[in-house]
């Protein structure tokens, strides 16, 4: 059988070559055999004509599918012409080392992502109240703590998923929304955000406990370390998709790279995977002296079921199954920075994209919530002029940025 299916693969390639050259040998003879084709078969599908019957010799969805088919190479090909026009601009490329990131410089800095964080969790009745606590009683520990907040509103360039679009359209500058993108920006020398950093001076890391293979795509974007799923030192459970509860991932970064004392500033993208798909069974905050290897989690992961069973879930459930996983994802932040945060961190959390329609409903927005979180004013001043809340729960109004 592997034979056969070897040979019929190198016989239709071979056939598909020929007939190839042919056409190309022969294009008066093809012009003309395509155009009376193209009559005959027209004619055909205006007559309804049929050997057998039910079965049409000119199918109208022959016809649709040859258009949908045409439309998305000339799309595919006019988005590449539009990207390349894009990514030709690298405005800070030159920019002396020096010159980059002057208003953070000797501070950690902290870009929590958390999965599917959009604005539907603030915005959705049956799900905004919870959320909204947490947010809530976020501002006022972390005020009492010596942090101050601003927070507003960005678009994704994803919904529903494809996460790593999101984080290349943050690290990269340009828009990335579909993989023809993606594959010609890691394939680019395009300086990112990471690479700024690198530059000027910091550590680079990344965080991502949703990687459990290897990454190469972390080169491209300039990190000097990665620290994926097998890399936390978690020995717990997995929680349906997710291989790492949120509150274990932020203490394996403590310990892995802020609690050393042979490094520099640090600047780190970390992934919290808690609140992805299918959102049940959930993990809960634990004491931080608690947690251990993740063996302590064991009890929390029972249940929930197969991922797919979010298809047959009543969507009241789901809603409160999602909002209840982005409070806890929260819950974790917060209370990191309650117990590690220090004068030098900043911390920018935001979502990557929508929760997928089952929570949103159809024609959602793609907005995310994204907040700032320091001790030093002068770092809130330098956005102060993006009307953004000074709270961790973002004002009910049109977008900020893009």
């Amino acid at each position: 059988m592997v034979v056969l299916v070897g040979l019929v693969l190198v016989v239709m390639t071979g056939a598909t070559l020929r007939l190839s050259r042919v056409v190309a040998q022969h294009r008066p003879v093809t012009g003309r055999a395509v155009a009376a084709g193209s009559v005959v078969w027209v004619t055909c599908l205006v007559l309804g004509a049929q050997l057998v019957p039910n079965m049409p010799l000119a199918a109208r969805s022959t016809a649709a599918s040859v258009r949908n088919e045409a439309v998305q190479v000339v799309a595919g090909i006019t988005d590449q012409q539009d990207f390349a026009r894009e990514s030709a601009v690298d405005a800070f490329r030159d920019v002396p080392a020096g010159d980059l990131l002057t208003g953070l410089r000797g501070k950690d800095v902290v870009f929590a992502v958390i999965e599917s964080y959009g604005r539907s969790a603030v915005e959705d009745p049956a799900i905004a109240p919870g959320v909204d606590a947490v947010l809530d009683d976020g501002t006022q520990r972390l005020a009492a703590a010596g942090f101050d907040t601003r927070t507003g509103f960005l678009t994704s360039s994803t919904a529903g998923g494809g996460s790593w679009l999101a984080h290349a359209t943050f690290l990269s500058g340009l828009w990335i929304d579909n993989q023809q993108r993606y594959r010609n920006l890691v394939s680019s020398d395009r300086m990112t955000l990471t690479s700024a950093f690198h530059r000027a001076g910091w550590e680079t890391t990344a965080v991502m406990p949703g990687n459990t293979a290897a990454w190469p795509e972390a080169a491209f974007y300039g990190y000097d370390r990665v620290h994926n799923a097998s890399g936390l030192g978690y020995h717990g459970p997995n929680f349906s998709w997710a291989t790492t509860p949120d509150q274990f991932t932020l203490s394996a970064f403590e310990k892995l790279e802020r609690s050393r004392t042979d490094r520099g500033p640090l600047m780190t993208e970390l992934a919290l995977v808690s609140s992805h798909a299918p959102w049940t069974p959930l993990p809960r905050m634990l004491g931080w002296d608690e947690l251990g290897d993740g063996s302590v989690y064991g009890p929390m992961a029972v249940g929930g079921g197969a991922p797919e069973l979010i298809l047959s879930t009543d969507p009241a459930q789901v809603k409160a199954n999602f909002g209840a996983s982005i409070q806890y994802s929260l819950q974790s932040l917060v209370s990191y920075v309650e117990t590690y945060g220090d004068d030098n961190l900043v911390l920018v959390l935001f979502g990557d994209h929508q929760p997928a329609p089952v929570v949103t409903g159809p024609n959602a927005s793609r907005d995310v919530p994204i907040t700032v979180v320091t001790r030093d004013r002068s770092v809130l001043d330098r956005i102060g002029q993006w009307g953004w809340t000074r709270a961790c729960a973002p004002a009910r109004r049109p977008r900020c940025g893009r």
